[in-house]
């Protein structure tokens, strides 16, 4: 499987453009799959529906099925939070992996960057980042594209892992 991130700090618009590139790419053809890191607890179930019941009762793993879609919650009750290649060895092969976050990991990522954040650029100090999506200009030693220019973006991404 073919991988690349995006990152950038808070606010500055990795979800929007996960989401464009995920319709951009799908659109021409290629299956795609994301990862998306959390800061924080989260959860995907909701107190009194019968698999937050089965976890809260203390099972490591619910498996939620349906013939629309299915779920796996792995509980970590305590255990490290997993590597990002142990989550990706537990996705069905697809073309392409967009991977948002895991800003610290060495695969290639695109950075989201807003100028309203008030926040430095990762991609200074960091060459896995191979390029900047930005809503204002930016002088910098690798590719540079607007924000909201998800075909250039899409493009970009694509030649970078060969598809």
């Amino acid at each position: 499987m073919k991988l690349y991130g995006v990152v950038g700090w808070k606010n500055a618009g990795k979800t929007g453009l996960m989401e464009r590139l995920v319709t951009e790419i799908t659109g021409r053809g290629f299956s795609v799959s994301t990862v998306k890191h959390a800061h924080h607890s989260f959860d995907v179930d909701h107190a009194g529906k019968d698999s937050f019941r089965h976890r809260e009762a203390g099972a490591s793993q619910v498996l939620l099925a349906s013939r629309n879609r299915i779920a796996l919650m792995h509980e970590l009750r305590g255990a490290p939070e997993p590597a990002l290649d142990m989550l990706l060895a537990q996705l069905a092969p697809v073309d392409l992996v967009l991977i948002e976050g895991y800003k610290r990991d060495a695969h290639p990522k695109i950075e989201a960057h807003r100028a309203v954040t008030g926040n430095p650029l990762i991609a200074s100090d960091d060459p896995s980042v191979r390029a900047v999506a930005s809503d204002v200009s930016v002088t910098l030693d690798r590719p540079v594209f607007n924000l909201d220019d998800t075909v250039l973006i899409a493009d970009f991404i694509l030649r970078e892992v060969g598809l």
